[in-house]
């Protein structure tokens, strides 16, 4: 698969997330879970493709979603999703990512996700709330959504991912 084929399912990720997935939250839930499934995309690129796609994946749409959803304050979601994506990519370099591993660091990386969001937040006092409020209310019930995502498309993601590295073997690093 090229590049051109990751970036229209990651663009329709984007309007899925954005769109469909505000109906499918229960009424309750709405401002509690926040789905991310472009960043679970994002960490598949850095486990399967390398940490370099993974930046500049996680980069542009960050970027994106600060353009589109966040505009009280433009990059930090690019910067935190290309950087957690590039030093996930750069620490399981080497390893062949199990299920296991990969949803533990799925897991992980969102977690370190939304806690740097809310605290570029709280320096620039956009949120005015605690750590322990912000992880009860929306992180923790968002990690939950994005793991079941995450389970459910690992085995296409993978696929994908490894099938797009196979074709292109020149771009591969040494």
């Amino acid at each position: 698969m090229s590049m051109n084929r990751i970036i229209g399912l990651m663009l329709l990720l984007f309007i899925l997330e954005g769109t469909i997935m505000p109906w499918l939250i229960p009424a309750g839930f709405g401002s509690r879970i926040v789905p991310h499934f472009i960043f679970v995309a994002v960490l598949f690129a850095a486990l399967y493709s390398g940490r370099h796609r993974a930046l500049l994946l996680g980069v542009s749409f960050g970027m994106l979603q600060d353009v589109i959803y966040f505009g009280h304050l433009m990059g930090a979601h690019a910067f935190i999703m290309g950087l957690i994506g590039y030093f996930t990519g750069l620490l399981l370099e080497r390893k062949r990512a199990t299920l296991m591993m990969a949803v533990s660091v799925i897991g992980m990386a969102c977690i370190l996700y939304d806690t740097a969001i809310f605290f570029i937040y709280k320096v620039f006092r956009i949120t005015s709330e605690s750590y322990a409020f912000a992880l009860v209310d929306y992180i923790l019930p968002s990690l939950f959504l994005q793991l079941a995502f995450a389970l459910v498309c690992y085995v296409p993601a993978r696929r994908l991912f490894e099938a797009q590295v196979k074709a292109n073997p020149e771009n591969e690093e040494q």
